[in-house]
């Protein structure tokens, strides 16, 4: 089970039974490169892998030269600073997996193990893109099936898996919940799983200005944060438990 972090909000060093964390920040952009300083404080807490993911903004997955010079610093700087691994995805402008980048960037990832995240759902021919993948030696592919949720895409994750033959790790991610998380992974036949596991906190805040928000009009509520439910993790983890 592969948990997305964004706020920290935890008991235990296991959190829970998850089996590893994806840190980022920015989750309403679809996750972007986390702090050093949320790196380093996670790996205080956690005794499970911790991958970063690598992607310099929000928005599509066709960087300029300056993007790539950022994100392999960032690779740097993630490795020297503790972690386990790293979650990265580049396309070129027709909806292929970015081969060429694919390569670099992987050689500066050495030797931590690379996951490539949902970039895939936005390519064009997701059979090639697999085997394009599987060349390449990333170790497993975070995938929705091109579709809004897990759910939706899952007959496309069910062809992925049986597809991959074990070459590489079919995980599918977006819109998992215990509503939904036993017919996903008995449909799909993947042994792992991706989540948020996201609850709303309100703020502690007491005094509020209601005139003012930090972000654009579409941005999270100034006083209501997003954090890991434990609660969740707990119950997902039982679920996958009892059908895997």
């Amino acid at each position: 089970m592969s948990v997305r972090l964004k706020v920290i909000k935890y008991k235990t060093r296991k959190f829970s039974g998850a089996g590893r964390l994806e840190l980022c920040s920015s989750l309403l952009e679809g996750g972007i490169t986390p702090s050093i300083g949320l790196l380093r404080v996670v790996k205080q807490f956690v005794h499970i892998p911790v991958y970063a993911m690598i992607r310099p903004r929000g928005g599509d997955f066709l960087y300029s030269d300056r993007e790539v010079e950022v994100m392999k610093v960032d690779i740097e700087l993630m490795k020297s600073h503790g972690a386990d691994g790293l979650v990265l995805g580049t396309l070129t402008e027709d909806g292929r997996i970015d081969t060429e980048l694919c390569v670099e960037l992987l050689s500066v990832c050495r030797p931590l193990p690379v996951t490539f995240h949902r970039a895939f759902d936005m390519v064009c021919d997701p059979v090639v893109a697999l085997e394009t993948l599987i060349s390449l030696g990333f170790e497993r592919v975070l995938t929705s099936g091109c579709d809004i949720s897990a759910l939706e895409g899952l007959p496309l994750i069910k062809r992925m898996v049986e597809q991959a033959k074990g070459r590489i790790a079919v995980m599918p991610g977006g819109g998992i919940s215990e509503r939904n998380l036993q017919r996903i992974l008995e449909g799909s036949g993947a042994q792992e799983f991706h989540c948020s596991a996201r609850c709303n906190r309100d703020s502690n805040m007491k005094f509020r200005n209601p005139h003012v928000s930090m972000g654009a009009s579409l941005s999270a509520p100034e006083y209501g944060l997003k954090v890991a439910d434990v609660a969740k993790v707990r119950a997902l983890n039982a679920i996958a438990k009892n059908t895997l």
